[in-house]
């Protein structure tokens, strides 16, 4: 098959197995008929395989993905094909194209869960059976068959069998992507391809209040913004009427609440999630974000200084991370090197630079580039005496409880990454924020380093080719990026 007719097919047997298990789902709620085997065997995912023998002179490229490491065959079972048709023609096109490989589209062996084909408002969602009942007849999330092998490198290749074509498969993805709905409260398809992290709800305020000025901007590139709970904010609505759905928009009911903001080109538009304070919900949002394969992640939020020379409102670039979060130790020993970016490094200081105006030792001045520390204790300043010699040999210059964290998921999921952070005390040093002088902070500082997030995600956009990186791909990586 070519890429197109791969995809085509995928669609069309993914659209076919969802819809037999719904309708099989109709017909037991509405009269007790159980599916047959025959009829079972109709829930599965669709698989799709690629085949590369190569025969003469192997095709070399610097392209970090869409590429093989060895000869062989490699699949994958894909779910939600329409939503990531892009995605699959891009990785496609050059294995085809540059490496000759033979594309095959089969149905899979793995089936699919039955909440996974369901929506909000489906009526076997809210009658009264029982879910033992359905889980007697349909299959269901096996918890023990949702895991990270491939993306953690302990996958074994032996028997003969196909070698992994992506880092998730299709019910890891179908996993993530209803943990996205219930924590972001967002539909997975609205959640774009930049993303801000932030620990702080004022970071989200001025987002939201920059998105509405770029919907109402002649000539604008960007069409929609999407609000947890599923309100949409179009370009064009009144006015009156897109307040009173931003006033309305019930983000206190989730755990991790994110604001998209769509765009009406190719480009990829820009999501701000507000994972909270600590590296649990760092982690949790990033194992499920990643399905998504999303182009960079970058932390905007407060940290705390621990240099002198640092003032408060002072900029931290982050090129090294002290990890003391402990959440990824297991996954990501300590001792493995989380490198910071270039690419995204130059951009951020560069987004710093037209922001702020400043640049040479005026810039420097504001914003220098050193290690963070991140805690899993928010009152680690309470071990001061046990920390201080371990933070001194770090060379950290600040603190925080997620930026380590959202690095080290960044590399382990090859999701490019980058943090900048703002001074907002310095515990250390007798500076902390009082009531008044907190205020005034945030009034200042949050517009100007949202801004800074925002352009850098600009300059970002017109190097994916650079961006996307051998640094975060293994020796032994699947094709797909």
């Amino acid at each position: 098959m070519t890429p197109e007719q791969a995809v085509d097919r995928l669609e069309h047997l993914h659209s076919a197995a969802s819809n037999a298990l719904r309708e099989a789902l109709a017909r037991y709620t509405g009269s007790g008929i159980v599916p047959t085997v025959q009829e079972r065997s109709l829930f599965r995912y669709p698989e799709l395989c690629v085949d590369w023998q190569p025969s003469g002179a192997v095709h070399f490229t610097r392209r970090a993905w869409a590429k093989f490491q060895s000869p062989g065959l490699y699949s994958t079972t894909v779910t939600q094909p329409i939503f990531f048709r892009q995605y699959l023609l891009e990785q496609l096109r050059p294995l085809a194209s540059e490496f000759g490989a033979r594309i095959e589209v089969r149905a899979s062996a793995q089936e699919i869960p039955y909440p996974f084909v369901t929506e909000e408002g489906d009526e076997f969602v809210h009658g009264d059976l029982s879910v033992a009942d359905l889980a007697r007849h349909f299959p269901t999330p096996m918890l023990a068959h949702v895991g990270d092998e491939v993306v953690d490198g302990t996958w074994r290749h032996g028997d003969g069998g196909p070698r992994p074509l992506a880092l998730f498969d299709a019910v890891r993805i179908d996993f993530s992507l209803r943990r996205l709905v219930h924590y972001t409260g967002s539909d997975w398809r609205t959640i774009q391809p930049w993303i801000l992290f932030t620990n702080y709800q004022r970071y989200v305020d001025q987002f939201i209040v920059w998105a509405l000025a770029e919907l109402r901007r002649p000539g604008g590139a960007y069409s929609q913004l999407a609000l947890p709970g599923g309100t949409i904010v179009r370009r064009g609505d009144e006015p009156a009427a897109v307040d009173a759905a931003v006033a309305g928009a019930p983000w206190h009911r989730f755990q991790m609440p994110a604001y998209n903001l769509l765009r009406s080109d190719d480009q990829g538009g820009i999501t701000i999630v507000n994972i909270g304070v600590g590296p649990s919900n760092a982690k949790n949002a990033t194992d499920h974000l990643a399905v998504l394969r999303p182009h960079c992640w970058l932390t905007i939020g407060h940290c705390g200084g621990l240099r002198q020379s640092q003032t408060i409102g002072d900029y931290v670039l982050a090129h090294g991370y002290l990890r003391r979060d402990r959440i990824l130790d297991d996954l990501m020993p300590p001792e493995i090197p989380v490198p910071a970016l270039a690419e995204v490094q130059m951009a951020l200081q560069e987004a710093a630079a037209r922001v702020t105006g400043e640049r040479g030792d005026a810039l420097k001045r504001r914003l220098r580039t050193g290690t963070v520390v991140s805690y899993d204790d928010r009152n680690w300043e309470l071990r001061w005496s046990q920390e201080r010699h371990r933070i001194s040999l770090g060379r950290a210059i600040a603190v925080d409880m997620e930026s380590a964290t959202l690095a080290t998921q960044g590399y382990r999921m090859r999701v490019p990454y980058g943090t900048l952070l703002c001074v907002s005390d310095k515990p250390l040093h007798g500076e902390i924020k009082l009531p008044g002088a907190a205020s005034r902070f945030y009034q200042r500082a949050v517009s100007e380093h949202l801004q800074i997030g925002l352009e850098t995600v600009n300059l970002l956009r017109s190097e994916l080719a650079s961006l996307h990186s051998r640094k975060l791909r293994s020796f032994d990586e699947p094709p797909f990026r």
